[in-house]
């Protein structure tokens, strides 16, 4: 009798204890999680990321906080991404960025650190979105450092602008910078890489700008044949200076004046063939001094 009293008494506490663990709350059930009011997102938002920390990843429950955690924080996306609007890239694209950052933000979110939601949230958005811009935006591919210096001299260049009405030089950049001379220079030479354009494109003029000029390859230069003989003919001048008279004269009848040896053998009084071995020893000549 005594074993029985024990058992059922037993019985009664075990089931006193069980009773006394709080049952989980129920989910909120949220019919349009992206038009929840922004103070109400973020009261159901910490509720949800509790919850979250709670629940085993993979399970429908969990699935169901953690998608209804990016929609109703949709709208912080959106905030973010509405300071990069004056770049020229798609709005839809830097939205999908950015909801990167919000989902990495409430993956990576601590609830026992105490800290608000969006106080993570948003450096993770912006963060994403200017990765976005400093990885696909750039017409070249230049070290981060240069890019990030882009932006340093495009925000140094409006204040000194500001402050005056000229263009700023390098040295005015670099002393507002701080930084080296050298290194404002290789910033602006990398700035050519950010933006590029079809040489193939019409130059516009005119009233309104609807009048083609041309087009900009019309205008990017080209290797001029001459420029090579301009230097071999300043590297030949020490040597013509050393040459007498008669070769000199041989040289300009034959190459100046173009005439054929045999006129000039006529205009000197000399045989074709003469002509012909002072003009091969000369060559010879000028041909040893300038590669030597």
């Amino acid at each position: 009798m005594s074993n029985s009293t024990s058992t059922v008494g037993t019985a009664q506490e075990t089931s006193s204890k069980v009773c006394a663990v709080p049952a989980p709350a129920a989910l909120p059930q949220i019919p349009d999680p992206q038009h929840v009011a922004p103070a109400d997102a973020r009261r159901l938002s910490k509720l949800l990321l509790l919850r979250l920390e709670s629940l085993e990843e993979g399970t429908q429950e969990y699935q169901y906080v953690r998608n209804t955690l990016i929609e109703m924080n949709l709208t912080l996306v959106r905030y973010v991404a509405r300071r990069f609007s004056s770049r020229r890239e798609s709005m839809e694209d830097v939205l999908q960025v950015g909801t990167i950052g919000l989902i990495k933000a409430i993956d990576r979110y601590d609830p026992s650190r105490d800290v608000e939601f969006t106080t993570l949230a948003v450096p993770y958005i912006q963060g994403e979105i200017k990765r976005f811009f400093r990885d696909t935006t750039w017409s070249v591919r230049v070290p981060r450092r240069l890019q990030e210096l882009r932006i340093d001299l495009a925000r140094a260049r409006e204040e000194l602008e500001a402050q005056g009405s000229h263009e700023p030089s390098v040295a005015e950049l670099a002393e507002h910078l701080g930084i080296p001379e050298e290194e404002v220079a290789e910033g602006l030479v990398a700035c050519n890489g950010y933006d590029s354009d079809s040489i193939d494109r019409p130059i516009q003029a005119g009233g309104g700008g609807r009048q083609q000029t041309g087009l900009v390859a019309d205008l990017v230069g080209t290797e001029d044949p001459a420029l090579a003989l301009a230097e071999d003919v300043q590297a030949l001048k020490p040597h013509l200076a050393k040459l007498n008279d008669r070769d000199r004269t041989l040289l300009q009848l034959r190459f100046g004046a173009e005439m054929t040896q045999s006129e000039i053998g006529e205009e000197l009084g000399l045989s074709q063939m003469h002509v012909s071995r002072l003009l091969t020893r000369v060559c010879a000549k000028l041909r040893e001094g300038l590669l030597a």
